[in-house]
């Protein structure tokens, strides 16, 4: 009963292509891969890995799967006719009084039996097949769900590891100024020993020295935490380790983002996907609700033996059959049945406007993490160009200051510029990381380009390895 489901419709037409996107190309297909091999870090490909095998939420969402994969075999089998086998055995005794002697007399009685009930549901109006269908939509969607999990603790597993990545790039650029710093002092207290310089240049420079160290104990601590967290995500107890020294060109393994990226690569994204299978399952139920306002048609069937000697119980004349059918159709419930049928309606209502909400959301997911990336990208040429002016304006102070043409106050702040700009580098850096971690979340995972893949420079061709979805 009830028509036949229909995609929902979108709330706004999509465009061929992403408005934040560089420009229109061909050759794009719907997303699919690993994802994170885009950051050419054997590590990320080991982590992602153990998060998959042992993650525990992962773990739980697969075991929901199985749940609903029984719960719709059992209505599939609802569809089909039950038959049970039923034996008995007993044995009576009874006492008899003779008329004509007053006498009592035992008289026991055996009886046997051995049959085949059967019953069977004729599905007149599909309220058991829109009931299999609503649990096809569900499992459908708790599948997807899984996947959404798994997108999800992957994405955050992947930040946390850059995030690792960035504060081991700070602690390094930390540990250096502090070197710095350092020379800086014995450099002063060399031209104070010398009697150059006044004391007021050796407290500045120790109390710089000071607090850049003071700095180091919050590096560390937030590392810890962010290897303690990585090491939970992946089932594992949280150890930490101390920073690693990290590749100076790592920003420069990160693989570019194809121009002209398509909006139906979101047709791939699981919660998108999500959002249909519930609504596939809320139609159904809204079937289910409207064929349970007609009358329930039911057959009965029993076919077997029965006897008083158990010796005779197999013998023609022991046999016994019966058919029957039943009918039940609510005929006075006060409204109930047609109120729960337009309950399911609304629920329906509900949840095409969910879907709807959805799609929406992801659109916008995808263009303000295209937008972002290509501001970030702006942002790191400007902090790249004023990391060059900061190390010359440093070199320049330096120089001056060894030959008692500035004092120590301008040698000092034109170091800490400098390390502040190293350090807004490294965060400017880590945000384009995360962008495109989050692209790649707001797209439902990667994107395929065989024939023409954009390489830039320091840049490996992409490949693709689908053994994940």
């Amino acid at each position: 009963m009830g028509s036949e489901y229909t995609p929902a419709e979108l709330p706004v037409k999509p465009p061929k292509a992403f408005q934040s996107a560089d420009h229109e190309s061909a050759g794009l297909t719907a997303p699919q891969g690993n994802w994170w091999s885009v950051f050419n870090d054997p590590a990320i490909d080991g982590l992602v890995m153990r998060v998959l095998k042992n993650n525990l939420d992962i773990r739980k969402a697969a075991a929901a799967v199985l749940e609903v994969r029984a719960q719709f075999r059992q209505a599939e089998a609802e569809r089909w006719p039950s038959l049970n086998v039923e034996a008995s055995a007993a044995k009576s005794r009874t006492y008899s009084v003779s008329t004509a002697t007053g006498e009592t007399a035992p008289n026991t009685i055996n009886t046997y039996s051995l049959s085949l009930p059967a019953t069977f549901e004729l599905d007149l109006w599909g309220r058991l097949a829109r009931a299999e269908d609503d649990l096809k939509a569900q499992l459908l969607a708790k599948e997807e769900n899984r996947r959404v999990i798994a997108q999800t603790v992957v994405a955050d597993a992947v930040s946390l590891y850059l995030r690792v990545v960035s504060l081991e790039r700070q602690i390094e650029a930390v540990e250096e100024s502090i070197n710095g710093f350092q020379d800086n002092l014995e450099l002063v207290m060399r031209r104070y020993n010398k009697g150059i310089i006044s004391i007021l240049d050796v407290r500045q420079a120790r109390r710089a020295l000071a607090q850049a160290q003071a700095g180091l104990p919050l590096l560390d601590q937030q590392l810890a935490d962010s290897q303690q967290q990585l090491e939970v995500l992946a089932g594992s107890y949280p150890l930490t380790q101390p920073a690693r020294t990290v590749d100076e060109n790592y920003y420069k393994k990160l693989r570019p983002v194809p121009p002209g990226l398509p909006s139906d690569l979101l047709s791939k994204r699981p919660d998108i996907r999500k959002a249909e299978a519930d609504l596939r399952s809320l139609h159904a139920q809204a079937g289910v609700a409207y064929a349970n306002r007609f009358p329930k048609i039911s057959l009965t069937a029993e076919l077997g033996y029965g006897s008083e000697a158990l010796r005779n119980l197999f013998k023609k004349q022991s046999k016994f059959w019966e058919i029957a059918a039943g009918i039940v159709q609510p005929v006075f419930d006060y409204g109930k049945l047609k109120a729960s049928q337009r309950a399911a309606q609304a629920r329906l209502a509900y949840g095409q406007i969910e879907y709807a909400r959805t799609v929406l959301n992801a659109f916008a997911e995808v263009e303000n993490s295209l937008m972002t990336r290509s501001k970030q990208l702006q942002r790191r040429q400007r902090f790249l160009l004023f990391l060059d002016e900061a190390r010359a304006t440093e070199r320049t102070a330096r120089q001056r200051y060894e030959r008692g043409l500035v004092d120590y106050l301008t040698v000092l702040d034109a170091q800490q510029v400098r390390v502040q700009a190293e350090l807004d580098l490294i965060d400017a850096e880590q945000t384009i990381y995360q962008n495109r971690v989050d692209l790649h979340r707001a797209l439902g995972g990667s994107w395929e380009d065989v024939q023409n893949e954009p390489k830039g420079e320091h840049q490996a061709p992409l490949e693709i390895n689908n053994s994940v979805g």
